[in-house]
């Protein structure tokens, strides 16, 4: 594999743990909001080598806990990715991947071989808005297994939707919830106007504080967690 980025120190990705990310090229979404629009559309300039990665890792034994897998979207990578992900737990480290939801076998793969530690799955929209939300064409039934398979494997994990003020009302996030009702762990992420894929979106805005708030508490029945990030 090569990868787009390496970021060597963390504090912030992988929950209560030291890590670094790595960030895989490539994704079958196309979300006006990301903030990796250089993954997403294939022109990173600079590649990292798997082995180059590997061989960081291998001088940050005792100083790091684990690695963050992120994109693009990792799981595009099918075989590669597992065998890369294997690597890393041989070398002892804990493993934390980020993923879109669209390759329900890849994560059911990594769950069943144990080279998965934690999984953070983005919940971009209903079910029934994915395709406008992603702007492309989506198979919503994978999205729901993939969701299931988290749900109900041993491995930590959360749900997390960026909300962006127009693309997603109150009742839309409402939706979501009712869709992972049961879930351990569910984050509502404010848009961020920075780089992102669709410069127009610069002029979106992410709903208030309080707003946010009140969207959480019209949730909290249908997660164990509802959180704001």
């Amino acid at each position: 594999m090569e990868f787009g980025g390496l970021e060597k120190f963390t504090l912030i990705d992988y929950p209560g743990k030291i890590a670094c990310v790595v960030y895989t090229i490539g994704c079958n979404f196309r979300c006006p909001y990301c903030h990796n629009p250089e993954l997403v559309d294939e022109t990173v300039e600079t590649k990292i080598k798997e082995s180059e990665v590997l061989d960081f890792l291998d001088k940050r034994k005792d100083l790091l806990d684990g690695v963050v897998i992120t994109g693009g979207e990792p799981t595009m990578h099918g075989d590669d990715l597992l065998c890369f992900m294997a690597e890393i737990k041989n070398r002892g480290f804990l493993v934390k991947l980020d993923s879109n939801g669209t390759n329900p076998d890849v994560l059911r793969e990594a769950i069943d071989k144990k080279i998965v530690d934690y999984i953070a799955m983005d919940i971009k929209s209903p079910l029934s808005k994915y395709e406008r939300t992603v702007g492309r064409p989506v198979d919503a039934l994978a999205i729901k297994k993939s969701i299931q398979i988290i749900m109900f494997s041993p491995v930590e994990y959360e749900f997390r939707t960026t909300i962006v003020k127009g693309m997603l009302s109150p009742e839309d996030i409402e939706e979501i919830a009712r869709e992972i009702k049961g879930a351990k762990q569910y984050y509502l992420q404010k848009f961020v106007s920075t780089k992102i894929l669709n410069p127009q979106f610069k002029k979106k805005v992410t709903y208030s504080e309080d707003e946010l708030k009140a969207i959480q508490e019209r949730i909290s029945n249908d997660v164990a967690y509802c959180g704001i990030r």
